[in-house]
């Protein structure tokens, strides 16, 4: 199994090395954009896979690095002489500084308290966005432009992507390195069992106060990467969204692996560029994933690949044929449920009396009246969930 995500991990880096060649701007936007996810999730998942610290605020300190690189940029078109390459350490650098602020305080609570503090944070920069006008820009934001250095003008995302790529490989080989430094090693230490560090003689809050700092350092970084890349930031940046991502991505992905957070974060990333042009209810689906995710794989995807025990490929390939069955009823009753509920499809019942009309999916005409509609979906449904029940209990009794 070693072996496989090994190859794989190879296979990866090969193709993030060649993507900008083989694919167009769409496709290399794409991809900038699962990279600084990834490492946004893996700076987050920093802070809970070490020391079970939960943050609900992140977006504060991505945000604020994502401010500093446009600010920066700005100042670049006004003559100031600084490569565009060295835009993203000024990200991180801002937002070290940052995390140590909010970091000192929230970092001297734990556990929910901790949580309630950041998100507190969170709420407080948030709020504070449209009426700063002179940093924040108010409702329009800020933008700029990526200026000419090095030889390179930065005009198409190829070149933008090298950027983006060359910090990312420089933000995860931090976050592996610290993982094994005497700091990283306290800090796991930490997490599981805070009180007997401190009858050790260990300062644990100072502990909390660096590895938040670094935490937000690195969000800071993929922040300035995603300036660079948009070319412009507004003060949404810093709203719930941005935090509760990172969030999302590392559960689905798998918290308790330094690349968990990075596997579902690009998962995400790119089933949101997908599934975002052909339905608006795709953010449903996001949650109903990580909810389910949650229930039935705590590990996370990665984690479920880790646990070292043999896989029996024909039970992986009922499963998936159970999943499938349950995924495609689910979408079929949701997506009718928002035609049906929809201003369009109301307007036009009133058109005949408040009669019910049928109405146009998959490019089908369906009678939303008819047993067959529903009952067909549901059926297929339960077939799905019966055949995954069915699996996760001969796999306990195994």
């Amino acid at each position: 199994m070693k072996r496989a995500l090994l190859i794989g991990l190879y296979a990866c880096g090969g193709l993030l090395l060649l993507a900008p060649f083989w694919f167009g701007d769409r496709y290399a936007n794409l991809a900038i954009r699962m990279m600084i996810a990834a490492l946004f999730a893996s700076a987050f998942n920093l802070l809970w896979r070490q020391a079970r610290l939960l943050s609900f605020g992140h977006g504060v300190y991505f945000g604020a690095g994502m401010f500093a690189v446009v600010h920066l940029m700005r100042a670049i078109e006004a003559g100031l002489n600084v490569p565009l390459i060295l835009a993203p350490l000024v990200g991180a650098l801002v937002s070290l500084v940052v995390g140590l602020v909010f970091g000192f305080v929230a970092t001297l609570r734990s556990g929910a308290y901790f949580s309630m503090i950041t998100l507190a944070i969170a709420e407080l920069v948030y709020s504070l966005g449209p009426r700063w006008q002179g940093l924040f820009g108010g409702e329009a934001g800020i933008s700029s432009m990526r200026m000419p250095s090095m030889g390179l003008n930065f005009a198409t995302l190829n070149q933008v992507y090298l950027i983006v790529l060359l910090w990312c490989m420089v933000g995860f080989g931090i976050l592996w390195f610290f993982a094994k430094t005497p700091l990283g090693q306290i800090a796991f230490a930490l997490g599981d069992n805070e009180q007997r560090l401190r009858f050790l003689g260990y300062r644990t809050h100072a502990v909390k106060v660096v590895l938040f700092a670094l935490s937000a350092a690195l969000s800071g970084l993929a922040g300035g990467l995603l300036g660079i890349t948009a070319e412009n930031v507004d003060y949404t940046v810093f709203g719930p969204a941005s935090s509760a991502a990172p969030v999302i991505q590392t559960f689905i992905g798998g918290a308790d692996m330094l690349l968990g957070p990075a596997l579902g974060a690009t998962l995400l990333t790119g089933f949101g560029n997908i599934f975002s042009d052909v339905t608006r209810l795709w953010l449903l689906y996001q949650g109903i994933a990580f909810v389910l995710v949650v229930l039935f794989l705590p590990g996370g995807i990665a984690g479920s690949f880790a646990t070292g025990k043999r896989v029996s490929w024909g039970n992986a390939a009922v499963n998936a044929f159970a999943v499938l069955l349950s995924s495609c009823s689910l979408i079929f009753i949701c997506e009718s449920a928002a035609v049906l509920l929809s201003d369009a499809y109301m307007s036009r019942r009133a058109g005949q009396g408040g009669a019910w009309v049928d109405y146009r999916l998959f490019n089908l005409d369906l009678a939303p009246l008819s047993p067959l509609v529903w009952g067909l979906p549901l059926l297929v449904g339960l077939i799905g969930v019966a055949l995954s029940w069915k699996l996760s209990e001969s796999g306990r009794t195994a």
